[in-house]
């Protein structure tokens, strides 16, 4: 064998050892809680929250009112869809690269160089997806989860989210337009999608400010349900 396969084999090989190590450290990472053992509570329990997600993609629902936080007095709900905002009872709250979040109406509809596009490029403008349910929505091969919070949690998540809008320069919320259903809608989004940073991520660091338990690599949507805790029981209504 002359030099030069020699040297492409064994680079081959230890690229191969490489991914496969990279492969096995986030598996761990995925499985691995920051949070370990009993958690107390945090507060009183009060406010339930819920998490939605299927195998790719997890956002977050929020009751629209509670004695301490209406998000009346942040979106203008009538701008939402075609629905009401009297109706509505909670907000589905999810983030993602703007682009590929803007164009995809599901997975089965989704452009893989879009896709690619949004992971591999750096610097990808964000968009916050808002959806007004009646009541809590069941969506197929989704699951649905709920976590309580105390006061002082409960409004470190509601600023998450409202830090996550992006404002023009009279303060206002910048809206793109509805959401592929008509009963939905896209607001320009602080921070940059990647990679780095995925809509799981995003979902991830929301529950991280309200205290709440998710795995060490955040990328994926099924390791947040598995590990979403933080000492207070929830019951589903």
């Amino acid at each position: 064998m002359n030099l030069g396969k020699l040297l492409l084999c064994r680079v081959s090989r230890y690229g191969a050892a490489g991914i496969l190590g990279l492969v096995v450290g986030l598996a761990i990472a995925a499985l691995t809680p920051r949070k370990w053992g009993e958690l107390p509570p945090s507060g009183h329990c009060e406010f339930p929250i819920y998490v939605s997600g299927d195998r790719m993609h997890a956002e977050l629902i929020v009751p629209v009112r509670t004695p301490i936080f209406d998000w009346n007095t942040v979106l203008n709900l009538n701008q939402i869809g075609r629905t009401p905002a009297s109706q509505y009872r909670y907000l589905q709250f999810g983030w993602g690269d703007r682009i590929f979040y803007m164009q995809t109406p599901s997975w089965e509809q989704m452009n893989w160089a879009s896709a690619l596009r949004s992971l591999f490029y750096w610097r990808n403008s964000s968009a916050v997806f808002v959806k007004g349910h009646a009541t809590l929505p069941t969506y197929p091969s989704t699951s649905r989860q709920c976590v309580r919070l105390g006061r002082t949690d409960y409004l470190a998540l509601m600023q998450f989210l409202q830090n996550s809008f992006q404002r023009d320069s009279q303060g206002q919320l910048q809206h793109l337009g509805l959401g592929q259903d008509g009963d939905s809608s896209f607001y320009a989004a602080t921070g940059y999608y990647s990679v780095l940073r995925t809509c799981n991520s995003w979902t991830a660091e929301a529950l991280q400010a309200a205290q709440v338990n998710t795995p060490v690599w955040t990328a994926l949507a099924p390791p947040i349900l598995h590990h979403l805790r933080n000492g207070c029981q929830c019951d589903e209504p």
